[in-house]
């Protein structure tokens, strides 16, 4: 045979073989069209395509880390805020990501600004400060919902920060501090009457018992008197200045 179809034969096999076996990785498929219809997905490892008549579309199924790109909100009370998220998604299902939808990761971040909007600006301030991880689950099940049909599987979706004007700002900060006077009035208030019901027992039993009042009487005329005193202050009582103006 002449030598030049043994070069003929060489070259088309050297163009032909690249396009014929297919390697995709652990973390890949392979989706495959066959005159543009869908065969399946392939992988992982080696596999035969048919050249000019198949082709193929690479997809990844790691988990894909999003940030959602910062949205400003209005909340339920009227308070404007900004808000920054992140979701954490990966295609369980290699064809319908293919078929289904042009660009999943794009879809997938623009119904997640979309609901992060939709689901705090129903929500007010306090629920979106304190109450962050109730929030976190309904934007992960709503997120997950549109996501499905595309074979997008939506893990997680967290609220990184949610940023307020210096104005409202300053507001909650005067608020907290008039609840915290607010909380230490009401404690002075309830250890002044404590004390006040305490006073009020020991003086039922000391009317009940003269003993008891001349003891506290001494008690207290030991806690005046010092070592080096030359004069003792002592409190005198007021019955015997009550006998003296009888008379």
């Amino acid at each position: 045979m002449n030598p030049i179809i043994y070069g003929v034969i060489a070259l088309a096999v050297l163009i032909l073989l690249p396009m014929t076996i297919k390697i995709v990785k652990e973390y890949e498929r392979g989706v495959v069209f066959r005159l543009g219809r869908l065969v399946g997905a392939k992988g992982p490892g080696l596999f035969l395509i048919i050249p000019f008549i198949d082709s193929m579309v690479r997809v990844d199924l790691r988990v894909v880390t999003m940030d959602v790109p910062s949205q400003e909100v209005i909340t339920k009370d009227n308070v404007t805020v900004r808000v920054n998220a992140v979701a954490y998604f990966r295609v369980v299902d290699p064809e319908a990501s293919v078929v289904k939808v042009l660009d999943h990761i794009r879809a997938t971040s623009q119904i997640s600004q979309t609901t992060v909007r939709n689901v705090l600006g129903q929500s007010e301030l306090d629920e979106l400060l304190t109450q962050r991880e109730k929030l976190n689950q309904a934007l992960t099940k709503i997120i997950d919902e549109h996501t499905d049909p595309w074979g997008v599987k939506v893990s997680t979706v967290e609220i990184k920060e949610v940023e307020l004007a210096e104005e409202m700002k300053r507001m909650m900060a005067a608020q907290a501090e008039a609840e915290r006077e607010r909380r230490a009035k009401i404690i002075h208030a309830d250890g002044e009457f404590q004390a006040a019901e305490r006073l009020a027992e020991a003086g039922a039993i000391m009317a009940k018992e003269p003993t008891t009042l001349q003891l506290r009487y001494l008690q207290t005329l030991t806690e005046i008197a010092t070592e080096r005193n030359s004069t003792l202050i002592f409190p005198l009582p007021i019955d015997l200045i009550t006998m003296f103006m009888k008379k």
